[in-house]
């Protein structure tokens, strides 16, 4: 672990349990124009960790207090998740500079690092979630290329198994979002309809990365009630 120090943080409130894991691309150029955005005082920004692509691993923030990543977020019904989360920060230029695969050395640090964290934290496996899947009117990342099912597979995370259906989606198909965490109201002035499609497209970086079309199909269908399933909440 390489001790890079961020000024930008402040207390978690009084209370306040870790409790969501929350997984970033960094979005510029560079690792080092990243790495000067997330310790520079005046941008407000930050992570608890960096993961450079050759699997440089970099301490920003340290766990006990709140970094600065999440912004305006939403998951299963709460708000401020910077609160009562660790936000990693992955090297990779983003949809905006010339998105790639994420290497092989990035992820094998990751799910070190993601282990570890979850050994120190009470962190179910559906809190492991993407900037995406929290923001998802604003933010792409980690996205389609970033490899969730061998997260899942090595314990960190879900990964859901699904059936190719043709079956037509049913007409609350919203509802099986807003029980996954995901935030489908509509803002003030939206075309109705559109807090639900961009969770949806969300939902598809993460769990059918293959097509994200923002099309509640069959397919993505099954996954999200198997999804529910693997939580419990499909009973519910």
């Amino acid at each position: 672990m390489i001790d890079l120090p961020s000024p930008n943080f402040d207390e978690r409130p009084a209370g306040t349990s870790i409790d969501m894991l929350v997984l970033h691309y960094t979005g510029m150029p560079s690792a080092k124009a990243a790495i000067e955005r997330l310790t520079d005082p005046a941008a407000q920004v930050s992570a608890h960790y960096l993961i450079d692509e050759d699997g440089a691993c970099h301490g920003l923030v340290d766990e006990n207090v709140r970094a600065w990543h999440a912004g305006r977020s939403f998951w299963r019904g709460r708000t401020d998740l910077n609160a009562r989360s660790i936000g990693i920060e992955l090297v990779n230029p983003g949809h905006e500079f010339g998105y790639r695969p994420f290497p092989e050395a990035q992820m094998t640090a990751l799910i070190r690092l993601a282990r570890d964290i979850l050994g120190r934290h009470p962190i179910p496996p559906r809190n492991v979630v993407g900037h995406a899947d929290v923001a998802p009117r604003r933010k792409e990342d980690p996205g389609e290329l970033f490899d969730w099912r061998r997260l899942a597979a090595e314990g960190i995370g879900l990964w859901p198994a699904a059936s190719e259906t043709d079956a037509p989606p049913p007409p609350d198909w919203p509802n099986l979002l807003e029980r996954l965490g995901y935030d489908v109201a509509d803002l003030a002035g939206e075309t109705k309809g559109t807090g639900s499609r961009a969770a949806l497209v969300a939902f598809q970086r993460h769990y059918r990365p293959r097509r994200f079309d923002g099309m509640a199909d069959g397919e993505t269908i099954s996954r999200m009630t198997a999804l529910l399933e693997m939580t419990g909440e499909m009973s519910r």
